[in-house]
Parts: C-alpha cells; sequence; structure tokens
C-alpha cells in the first residue's frame, strides 16, 4: 500500500526512529515503526481490518472515513484513504481521541 503523510513532521516521526523517539518515547517508536511496516506489506485497508492487523477500525461520528490502529494506549495512528484504485492512504496524525 502506498502512503503519504498530511505533514513533513509526522512523516520524519514515522520513518525515522529517532524521531518517534524524540516526540514520544522508545515504546511509541516500537509501536509506530511496526505500524508503518504493516502498512506497507498489505493490499489494502479492508485486508487490515479483515484480519484485525492492529486492530484497524473506521472511525465514526465527525470522523467518518477516517480509519485508526492501535498504538501505546491510548494513542492512535489516524489514516484515511486518499486513492481506492491504487490503495493509497495519507496518515493525517498520532493521538489520543478518546
Amino acid at each position: 500500500m502506498n502512503i503519504e503523510y498530511k505533514t513533513r513532521k509526522l512523516e520524519r516521526i514515522c520513518i525515522f526512529y529517532y524521531e518517534a523517539c524524540k516526540a514520544y518515547g522508545n515504546k511509541m517508536a516500537e509501536k509506530i515503526s511496526m505500524r508503518i511496516n504493516e502498512l506497507k506489506s498489505v493490499q489494502s485497508v479492508e485486508e487490515m481490518m479483515f484480519y484485525s492487523i492492529g486492530r484497524c477500525h473506521p472511525l465514526k461520528a465527525d470522523r467518518t472515513g477516517d480509519y485508526a490502529m492501535d498504538l501505546v494506549q491510548p494513542y492512535r495512528l489516524i489514516f484515511k484513504k486518499v486513492d481506492r484504485k491504487n490503495d493509497s492512504i495519507m496518515i493525517t496524525r498520532i493521538e489520543d481521541y478518546h
């Protein structure tokens, strides 16, 4: 799956382990790295949900169209589909939305 990032800062956090460690700590950096690798290895978001990889799930209400994956509790990796033909996603944020 193709991955895009909403901001340059978010891209650096997701790609570079050192940047993720600075922003969130070691445990969270490991989870971010693991989730990015999982996203790269699948063909579609539907596959992620079918196999419950990272507890991938669609969001509801005012976040309809967004999806979330678990990181270190209570944080989530939030993304949305960009292009259905090419199965591209855009990672929009890392946050605790609870």
